[in-house]
């Protein structure tokens, strides 16, 4: 019976809040109800579209890109993965096998790198080598000589040929 009792005055204080407004529109002319009604429903359709249905039609435009990238990267790790289990299951190498290593890949960029060699690190000083050649010298100084790398310093030139340095950490080094 109390919940009858709270509901009746809100109820009727709702009522009493509309009378001036219901008092108004009686007095409106047809044509100005209608324009009134038009204005509402303008209004109410606006309401609609910015909280109802615009956030879905957003979500549903970006959901393919952000699945697409989401795709990509999770692909990335698995190669990764895939490569640090391979390099993990590798037979440690030596400093001075990891050398020779470093040493016959960067005699494979010719003239366009220079390998200085100076305690636990390899520094390749490099000099308008193509993309293919760094990622090729990058390569085979992480699978074949187990190196990590530590710093590059790379700029690229309008022919899309990098120079610059790449120092790398060789193995069983801190």
């Amino acid at each position: 019976m109390t919940e009858h009792s709270t509901a009746r005055p809100a109820l009727g204080s709702v009522t009493s809040a509309l009378a001036p407004l219901q008092a108004r529109w009686q007095t409106l002319n047809p044509r100005e109800r209608t324009l009134v009604g038009a204005m509402l429903a303008a209004l109410g359709l606006l309401l609609l579209w910015m909280v109802f249905i615009r956030p879905v039609w957003k979500t549903w435009r970006d959901v393919p890109a952000q699945a697409e990238a989401l795709e990509a990267q999770w692909l990335q790790m698995q190669r990764l993965a895939s490569e640090a289990q391979q390099l993990k299951g590798q037979n440690p190498i030596t400093a001075a096998q990891a050398t020779e290593a470093l040493q016959a890949a960067t005699q494979r960029l010719g003239t366009v790198g220079q390998l200085a060699i100076v305690g636990d690190r390899a520094t390749l000083s490099l000099k308008a080598a193509s993309p293919d050649q760094l990622r090729t010298w990058l390569s085979e100084a992480r699978q074949g000589a187990r190196t990590r790398p530590i710093e590059l310093q790379l700029q690229r030139d309008g022919t899309g040929h990098f120079s610059g340095r790449v120092v790398v950490a060789l193995p069983g080094q801190p």
